[in-house]
């Protein structure tokens, strides 16, 4: 499923600025990421999608092209889809690991688009480097 489609952002603030004030998105919560930057969560009040703004103060300047960050998908079998993922052109960016009791892969699509896969039990909220502060 679907979960949400990450930005990466040069300017947290501004950006959430022109996605909630501009467009009418709420702001619903923030956190940090283990692997560094952080990250908000803004929803749109109407459909309900979630848009998270990615910001990585650390990392070097990048091109006009690279805010798509990557999508977010849960899914029910991590190694399953993984192997359906790679027969399919898939690369595995970094491997599945564990974090908190959430497991979390990232992969490209065969055009270099980053996808994160999820796989968390149902009494799970949010993967770990989505939790609040």
């Amino acid at each position: 499923m679907l979960e949400y489609t990450g930005l990466r952002v040069r300017d947290l603030a501004r950006a959430r600025r022109f996605y909630c004030e501009g467009l009418g998105l709420t702001f619903t919560r923030a956190g940090r990421m283990a692997a560094g930057g952080q990250w908000e969560e803004l929803k749109d009040p109407v459909s309900g999608q979630i848009l998270e703004l990615n910001f990585y103060p650390d990392q070097p300047p990048y091109r006009e092209g690279d805010e798509l960050d990557h999508l977010g998908f849960q899914v029910e079998d991590m190694e399953g889809t993984i192997e359906r993922l790679e027969a399919m052109g898939a690369q595995v960016r970094i491997a599945p690991f564990q974090e908190g009791s959430v497991r979390l892969a990232f992969l490209s699509d065969p055009d270099g688009i980053w996808v994160e896969l999820e796989s968390r039990s149902a009494t799970d909220n949010a993967p770990a480097s989505r939790e609040g502060d």
